[in-house]
């Protein structure tokens, strides 16, 4: 028979209203079907395709790029190259975002070691701090800019 909106909802983790959206917004691969009643009623074919959408989603690929490789999808076979083209152009936008990530995190990592630096020495007042007088000596220095060793 099917799956209700809500066993959709509670299976994919999406929120009714969200797979609302992506019906309204054409996100997914086969026309949502209705029963009699209006009622929408999903198959483990949409559970599928709901799992790529959300991950293509989640990373960035822009609703339009999505409409675009369902658009092909739909079409059938023969545009294999189109949606491959797509399918790489975002894969080498996820691999940016990555090392953008991994650098931000390397900051991060850098910044908690300043920090538990000066705490365990009992300096932390000499981290970065505007409204201190020392703020724009050494303190600020190693905030910002760490000392050669570390």
């Amino acid at each position: 028979m099917g799956l209700s909106i809500g066993e959709v909802a509670q299976r994919s983790g999406l929120s009714v209203h969200a797979l609302r959206f992506y019906e309204r917004e054409g996100l997914f691969a086969n026309p949502v079907r209705r029963l009699s009643n209006g009622r929408r009623i999903y198959d483990e074919e949409d559970l599928e395709w709901l799992a790529i959408c959300t991950k293509l989603r989640s990373s960035g690929m822009p609703l339009v790029v999505i409409r675009q490789y369902i658009e092909l999808v739909r079409q059938g076979p023969g545009n294999e190259h189109e949606r491959l083209e797509l399918l790489r152009q975002h894969e080498t936008h996820v691999e940016t975002q990555i090392r953008e990530l991994q650098d931000t995190l390397a900051v991060m990592r850098l910044k908690v070691r300043i920090y538990e630096d000066h705490i365990a020495r009992g300096e932390a007042d000499r981290l970065w701090n505007p409204s201190h007088p020392a703020a724009a000596q050494a303190g600020t220095q190693q905030e910002c800019h760490p000392p050669e060793s570390t």
